[in-house]
């Protein structure tokens, strides 16, 4: 018996069940075909480049590559090896475009064989891996992922870097035949002119020069070509939150938005997001490099939840697309596990101030009792106020002062950043910021401004905080200031909870460091340390603690293991800590003031992400 909950779904039986029941889907099919064009391909370029491997014990297993005899079958042999190679991770992800590709790319290899080679068992071996594309092609349905015209100059840059180093190789594996000694320049240039199909200074005896030749001119044709259907092809840009979507989101919050910390930071446009077929819940997602990355728990009604799980693994599927989550509850997760299969996996914890509960007084907060006192006798002044209640100059005066602080050249966070201040439809937005009056100049674009704190709702009666940002001439414990003027100011502005910042694996440094602690949590804690010279964890971990806060676990949602590492990858580029995009304009910063070095200004003060 099923239970329909909202609609949108039977929760009784788990997702898992009914694939099951559904029956087994052979999933290994494109794996292996992948695999086997990624082997001959590596076997087919080297049957093109090397020619003593060509005569060699491995000649029979050369024998299922397109030619190998004649400059022109060198060439051919060549070229086919370089596409398999770039068509076996499309092949492996189900890519549709990859399979009609590779389709076409078989067959050809196949006449070229018999036609240059007569190698009966080279046709039967491209046939046979051409049957198996045909005979399983409902596998792959995959839609292409989204993409620009950036694509087209990074195949510039690294086929045309592969080409280059290939043909370095291909003009020196000649050494007998080669006219003379020629240079590294020599063979250098002999390759560059190779690759525009013009006869270098390297001279060859024989019929080598020819082989050489229709060799490079086919790397060099192959990456123009290449380049030039990537630049012009129809352009899929990533998907962005729409005008309606953002209203039906807003909705959802302002219903059930105290749930999760991190809700309102679905609202980043740079998101995609699925609803629910009763549009009651909605996951909100961002794609990069293959990984369909979710970021908190789904939005809007709990029973509604697992629609939306659906749809976000439907379009998943539809995309080949690596489905993880980043940063949900425990309640998200088991809602995650249950009805998809997934496995779930402790990240770290979330810091929550219970407003009522705050104070300075007692030894446990006489450090930040007296770090606070000591900068405000030193003359900073605070203000906490909702983003609604600032006027427009001085908003755009604190968006200025926060990018201008920012201290890296992009904007970090995904699933805890909103990545914007200031917005009209974010009014309920609080920001906190410190003033030192008597320091602005007509020259300071900021004014007596030295910090700011930006926090985003969390329902009705909560806030979560977003940024943290300071002018590096401000005096130590900023922060700190404004938070505790931030939770002392929560009671006039309907707040009772804060959500600070994440601190990931906070419980294995928290064991680490305890009495009695085994060596392996010992082990893990130091390389936890060590790991914090360039990310932010035990910084994070030890200004969380300050204010003595409740932790909330906060887990990771993945596939299997062996996606662990792809889906870190992606988590690094969408938080910012990995950049694989175009540089910027170079843009002159102000000089760093004397005293403060990045050494001595804490990890923590850069983003609250």
């Amino acid at each position: 018996m099923s239970v329909t909950l909202d609609g949108d779904k039977s929760v009784s039986v788990p997702q898992r069940v009914r694939r099951l029941l559904r029956g087994p889907r052979p999933e290994s099919v494109p794996s292996l075909v992948g695999t086997a064009c990624t082997v001959v391909g590596l076997i087919d370029v080297a049957a093109g480049v090397f020619p003593r491997f060509r005569h060699s014990r491995m000649h029979t297993l050369a024998e299922v590559l397109p030619g190998a005899l004649g400059p022109f079958a060198a060439a051919l042999s060549l070229s086919a090896g370089v596409l398999l190679l770039l068509l076996a991770h499309g092949l492996k992800r189900h890519k549709r475009r990859a399979w009609r590709a590779a389709v076409v790319l078989l067959p050809v290899g196949a006449v070229a064989q018999f036609a240059y080679r007569h190698s009966i068992v080279g046709v039967l071996v491209s046939l046979t891996l051409c049957w198996l594309l045909v005979r399983h092609r409902d596998q792959f349905r995959a839609l292409p992922d989204p993409r620009s015209r950036w694509r087209a100059l990074a195949n510039f840059v690294l086929l045309g870097a592969g080409s280059l180093g290939l043909g370095l190789i291909i003009v020196s594996v000649h050494p007998g035949r080669v006219v003379g000694a020629p240079s590294i320049a020599d063979r250098l240039q002999h390759v560059l002119y190779g690759l525009f199909g013009v006869e270098g200074p390297v001279d060859y005896a024989g019929r080598t020069g020819w082989t050489v030749a229709y060799s490079l001119g086919a790397l060099g044709l192959l990456t123009a070509v290449t380049t030039i259907y990537l630049a012009f092809r129809p352009e899929h840009p990533a998907a962005r939150l729409t005008e309606d979507d953002e209203s039906r989101l807003r909705e959802l919050l302002e219903r059930h938005g105290g749930r999760d910390s991190l809700g309102h930071f679905a609202l980043r446009r740079d998101k995609a997001v699925v609803f629910s077929p009763s549009g009651k819940a909605a996951v909100c997602y961002r794609v990069v490099s293959g990984v369909m990355l979710a970021g908190g728990d789904p939005i809007g009604d709990v029973e509604a939840w697992p629609g939306a799980i659906e749809r976000f693994m439907d379009e998943a599927r539809a995309h080949s697309w690596t489905p993880a989550v980043m940063g949900c509850s425990e309640t998200g997760g088991q809602v995650w596990t249950r009805e998809t299969g997934l496995t779930a996996l402790e990240l770290g914890d979330e810091a929550v101030v219970d407003v009522a509960d705050f104070s300075l007084a007692g030894r446990a907060m006489r450090n930040v009792r007296q770090m606070v006192k000591r900068i405000e006798r030193g003359g900073y002044e605070t203000r906490v106020r909702r983003a609604r209640d600032i006027g427009d100059a001085e908003l755009a005066r604190i968006r200025r002062a926060a990018a201008d602080w920012r201290g890296t050249d992009t904007e970090r966070g995904f699933s805890m950043a909103l990545g914007r201040i200031g917005d009209p439809a974010d009014g309920d937005c609080v920001i906190a910021t410190a003033h030192l009056p008597g320091s602005g100049t007509e020259d300071s674009p900021h004014g007596d401004l030295k910090a700011v704190l930006h926090f985003v709702p969390w329902g009705r009666d909560g806030m979560s905080l977003e940024l943290m940002r300071r002018d590096r001439s401000a005096d130590p414990g900023m922060n700190e200031l404004l938070i505790v003027a931030s939770l002392q100011a929560a009671g006039k502005l309907g707040v009772e909870r804060v959500s600070l910042n994440f601190a990931m694996f906070r419980s294995a440094l928290a064991r680490g460091e305890r009495l009695g602690a085994g060596p392996v949590l010992r082990c893990w804690r130091g390389l936890l340390i060590f790991l914090s010279r360039w990310f932010q964890i035990e910084s994070l971990y030890k200004f969380n603690a300050k204010f003595k806060p409740r932790w909330g676990p906060r887990f990771v949602v993945f596939r299997t293991s062996r996606d662990l590492p792809r889906i870190g990858i992606a988590a690094m580029r969408a938080e910012g800590f990995v950049n694989l995009s175009p540089p910027r304009p170079f843009r002159p910063r102000a000089p760093r003031p004397c005293g403060h070095t990045a050494r001595t200004r804490p990890e923590h003060e850069v983003s609250a992400a």
